[in-house]
């Protein structure tokens, strides 16, 4: 068990991260040109009235009192209250909370399922046919920008074929799934191709390994081989590879919700930054980089349980 003591210390690390990323976001979000109060109000706000906004909402004192306002109330579990929607910014977050862990999800599940066999067929095919056209696919697939995959998916699916919907989320689970199915291939198509890659070298390697070759020696099938050696072997980098990406996969879904239409915390932080609402763009900035943490964490603890050998 010692090699899971990181579990007791690695939190600590992560403490002046969110310290620097809340620092980052408070300084930026203020750079944004405009005065909330002014886009709260209207063009024909008198100076009064925004100076009573400015007030209510501490928008009137220096920046570093502010910040450490921002602080205290995260020490609290609180993340201060919304200018635009005038409700508690964490409420505001977790009525947006499901569709972009809904889409996460589906987007990571759909984009393993996409990349395993293809990493299998052209690993076991190596400098084939079939090799070079699952490497000519990945690459393609790492180029296309998530904004312009979605579009063209929503010519094809939703006008041409009519069938999936065009945006919107639904409201039961079966309508949520079927509206869910575009923008979750979107993201999974982009995310496919970077683990096909890396999945596909670790396997041609393992495959080559000693462990692989001893195994034909005792007369194994090629098929137990690989189910029994070489995919084991190949999961670790492709699960690092996936948890760095899972910060690349939260980010994707600002753009991707607003495709879509999704009423996600992207969509929501489109608005956010938009109206000046400085608030929620740090609330979803820290939620977003919490979850980008502690998916890196879990997958630290994913990678000492498949592989004994690692030690953090």
């Amino acid at each position: 068990m010692h090699r899971y003591r990181f579990v007791l210390y690695r939190p600590l690390q992560f403490l002046p991260v969110l310290f620097g990323i809340s620092a980052i976001t408070f300084v930026l979000v203020r750079l944004i040109p405009g005065d909330p109060a002014r886009v709260l109000l209207g063009t024909r706000a008198t100076p009064t009235a925004i100076a009573n906004i400015r007030a209510q909402y501490g928008l009137d004192e220096p920046l570093w009192v502010q910040y450490f306002y921002f602080i205290g109330n995260l020490g609290q579990g609180e993340m201060g209250k919304s200018i635009l929607y005038k409700i508690d910014v964490l409420k505001l977050i977790a009525t947006r909370l499901e569709p972009t862990l809904a889409l996460v999800l589906s987007s990571v599940v759909l984009s393993i399922l996409i990349a395993m066999p293809l990493s299998a067929i052209a690993a076991r095919n190596r400098a084939r046919t079939l090799d070079h056209a699952v490497r000519i696919v990945s690459t393609l697939g790492i180029g296309f920008p998530p904004f312009w995959l979605g579009l063209m998916l929503i010519i094809l699916f939703s006008v041409r074929l009519g069938i999936f919907p065009v945006s919107g989320y639904g409201d039961s689970l079966g309508d949520k799934l079927y509206h869910l199915a575009l923008p979750s291939l979107t993201v999974a198509l982009s995310l496919s191709a970077v683990l096909t890659r890396s999945l596909r070298a670790a396997m041609v390697q393992a495959l080559e390994s000693d462990v692989a070759t001893a195994a034909r020696a005792r007369g194994m099938p090629e098929s137990i081989v690989f189910w029994r050696h070489v995919l084991p072997n190949s999961v670790v980098p492709t699960v690092n590879l996936l948890a760095v990406n899972i910060g690349w996969l939260i980010g994707g879904t600002v753009v991707v919700e607003s495709v879509f239409a999704l009423p996600g915390m992207g969509q929501l932080l489109v608005r956010a930054i938009f109206s000046r609402d400085y608030m929620v763009v740090q609330g979803v900035a820290m939620v977003f980089a919490c979850a980008t943490v502690l998916v890196n964490f879990a997958a630290d603890i994913v990678t000492v349980t498949v592989d004994p050998r690692v030690t953090l």
